[in-house]
C-alpha cells in the first residue's frame, strides 16, 4: 500500500491495526484492496445513506484515537512516543530500524525522528546500537523498561479493536456490498448506443 507524506501517521497507524484485526475476522479475500477501493470509489454515486456510514466510520476511527491517545498518556508517554515504540518493535524482519527508517514509519521528517529518538533515549525507553553490518549505521532498540510499556499498550490496543472490529467490518461490509451491487447493476445494463 503506498500512503503518501501528507497522511497523518495516525491514520496509517489506524489503518495498519484496523487492517490487523479485521484479518483476525475476514480472510484476506475479504478486506478491499487499494485499487479496488479506488475503482469502486469512481463507479458507485454517493447516497445520503454512503455520508451517513463514512461518518459513522470516521467517528469510530475518532474514538479509537482518543482512546489510543488516552492509553499513551496514562503511560506516561506521548502518542508519537508510542507510535515509535511500537513502530521500532514492530519492524517486519525483527532488525532494529535506523532513525532514518522510524522517520519513514512515522511519516515525519528526518529531524523530528532524532528529536523523538533522542527524547526517548533519555527517559530509557530505547538505546542506540551500531549496526553490525555497518559501524557507521546507528539503529534503535527497545530497553526491557519500553518492552514492558509497549505490551501493555497493545494489549489494551489490541483489546480495543478486537471490540470495534464488528462495528467497522459492518460499516465497510455495507459501503463495499453497495458498490458490488452497483457494478452490477452497470454490467446488466444494455450498452449505450453512440449519438450519430
Amino acid at each position: 500500500m503506498i500512503i503518501r507524506k501528507c497522511i497523518p501517521v495516525h491514520i496509517k497507524i489506524i489503518y495498519d491495526g484496523l487492517t490487523f484485526a479485521l484479518r483476525q475476522h475476514m480472510s484476506s479475500a475479504d478486506l478491499p484492496t487499494p485499487r479496488t477501493v479506488r475503482d469502486a470509489a469512481s463507479e458507485a454515486p454517493l447516497t445520503q445513506e454512503d455520508y451517513q456510514r463514512l461518518a459513522y466510520f470516521r467517528h469510530h476511527i475518532r474514538k479509537f484515537l482518543v482512546f489510543s491517545e488516552t492509553a499513551a498518556r496514562a503511560a506516561g508517554l506521548t502518542p508519537r512516543q508510542h507510535q515509535a515504540l511500537l513502530a521500532i518493535y514492530g519492524t517486519r524482519d525483527s532488525s532494529a530500524p535506523t532513525i532514518g527508517e522510524l522517520s519513514q514509519k512515522l511519516l515525519i521528517r528526518h529531524h523530528s525522528a532524532v528529536g523523538l529518538t533522542d527524547r526517548l533515549v533519555s527517559a530509557g525507553f530505547i538505546r542506540r546500537v551500531n549496526s553490525p553490518r555497518d559501524q557507521r549505521e546507528v539503529m534503535l532498540r527497545l530497553t526491557p523498561k519500553a518492552k514492558r510499556v509497549l505490551f501493555h499498550l497493545s494489549k489494551r490496543h489490541r483489546s480495543e479493536l478486537n471490540r470495534i472490529a464488528p462495528v467497522l467490518r459492518a460499516i465497510l461490509s455495507q459501503l463495499e456490498g453497495r458498490t458490488h451491487r452497483t457494478r452490477q447493476n452497470r454490467s446488466t445494463r444494455p450498452p449505450k448506443r453512440p449519438l450519430h
